[in-house]
């Protein structure tokens, strides 16, 4: 072996006993073995033998096979993982491991190292980037970032993922499923029941498109399933305002949950009721973790930044793409401003498969609704200048209101959430309640009382 990977070998974390340990409990034990699987992966064992033996082991699980000594050497045989040792080893393995009481202990160790392993490589791979000396120090700042994130979240495994692994990952949420008796809904709710039933709710990785015309309710749709995300899932909701401040933001959230009107807010002229439902909405949205930024020069790049340091994240929310800046704060003078909103709907697709959390991101119509006479209801081409929305988008909205056109409508404070395009379910157009003096929206089943 050359000196440098002798060297580097020697100073790579690891711990035999400790993986030996593992395997051991699992041939032993097989009730221990759905523990240990749902904490480690093939590659978090450092030592090849034992890699491929629980790679065995692993692959034995997934299909239900019975798991012992003799079954797994005959389960590497037929891989050809197996060599004149193995059989011996395996015994071995079961010699020195007298009990399986404590291999969550071992495991906590061997993920710990594998851990370890896990940020030195990155370490490596960051400085040799450095050193090429090709690239920004933003770029290298983000790459240095990006990698620490996969690592935290389990992805540090530059190999393509066996497809028994993803069965295993798919059965398992099956079983969830169906244990709720199909009642569970597989992504983020919206909070609006009737549009759940159409999306299933925003699917981890996906980007939805929230589409309308100005004055249509973008926001203040936006800000209802920030706030129902938020209380439902107890996950961390991200949103990045381009256009208006976060004060005015936290104003809107205060008037649509606590019912008091907007205008009220805005001009102070508050009753003594008022304080009353502001104190009790404060006291609901103090007890989420909603993180607003109202930078307006803030780039795709910038927000996934932010949005790798937060552990908890459930939801990103972007209000709204016309407004964002292209790469690098560049102007892309030489580009037009199509090519440059679809290089930004490309990368925020990214970022949300990526991060695995849905991102919805607002966008502005073009006008090509309300030059037409008959139906000015939003279609497909009319978002605004780019066709890239609509190919890189899972799910396409939009919001129209016909009493916004004609205010002798029967259809008065009704708004309607065209969904325009579904990649994971049914298009349809689903009707919810307008309440504009709370610049918020609600299903047609809510009543109000009196406010007054």
């Amino acid at each position: 072996m050359p000196m440098d990977e002798q060297l580097l070998g020697l100073s790579l974390p690891h711990s035999p006993e400790a993986e030996q340990a593992v395997l051991g409990s699992m041939l032993i034990d097989a009730d221990c073995i759905k523990d240990v699987m749902d904490k480690l992966q093939p590659e978090d064992f450092y030592l090849q033998q034992n890699r491929d033996i629980f790679e065995a082991i692993y692959s034995m699980f997934i299909f239900s096979k019975p798991i012992d000594g003799v079954t797994v050497a005959g389960e590497m045989e037929r891989a050809g993982t197996a060599n004149e040792n193995t059989r011996s080893y395996l015994l071995q393995l079961m010699e020195v491991t007298p009990t399986s009481a404590n291999v969550m202990e071992y495991v906590r160790m061997v993920r710990d190292k594998s851990l370890m392993r896990s940020v030195a490589s990155a370490a490596a791979e960051i400085t040799a980037e450095v050193q090429r000396g090709v690239g920004s120090a933003q770029g290298m700042l983000e790459l240095a970032e990006q990698r620490i994130y996969d690592i935290r979240r389990g992805r540090s495994a530059q190999g393509m993922t066996p497809i028994g692994v993803v069965l295993q990952d798919v059965m398992a949420e099956l079983a969830e499923l169906m244990a709720n008796g199909g009642q569970t809904l597989p992504g983020l709710p919206s909070g609006f029941s009737t549009l759940d039933a159409k999306t299933n709710g925003f699917g981890k990785g996906n980007l939805v498109i929230l589409a309308a015309r100005p004055g249509m309710g973008k926001t203040s749709m936006a800000l209802n399933i920030a706030l129902n995300a938020a209380k439902s899932t107890g996950k961390t909701v991200a949103i990045f305002s381009l256009e208006m401040s976060r004060t005015e933001l936290v104003k809107r959230l205060i008037s649509g949950e606590g019912l008091v009107e907007s205008k009220r807010l805005a001009t102070g002229n508050l009753r003594e009721s008022d304080w009353v439902k502001i104190a009790e909405a404060a006291s609901t949205l103090s007890r989420t973790d909603i993180r607003i930024e109202d930078n307006s020069m803030l780039t795709v790049a910038d927000m996934n930044a932010k949005c790798l340091r937060l552990d908890n994240l459930g939801l990103v929310i972007i209000d709204y793409l016309q407004l964002m800046s292209g790469a690098d704060n560049q102007s892309h003078k030489g580009d037009s401003r199509q090519n440059v909103v679809s290089e930004m709907s490309r990368m925020l697709k990214i970022m949300a498969k990526n991060l695995g959390v849905p991102v919805l991101c607002l966008s502005q119509l073009s006008r090509a609704n309300e030059k037409r006479a008959d139906n000015k209801r939003p279609m497909l081409s009319d978002l605004r200048e780019s066709g890239a929305i609509e190919q890189d988008a899972d799910i396409v909205m939009f919001l129209y209101r016909e009493d916004y056109y004609d205010k002798e409508t029967e259809e008065r404070d009704i708004a309607e959430c065209i969904i325009a395009k579904n990649r994971h379910g049914e298009t349809d157009t689903v009707k919810l309640r307008w309440m504009p003096e709370f610049t918020s929206f609600g299903t047609l089943e809510n009543r109000y009382g009196d406010e007054g």
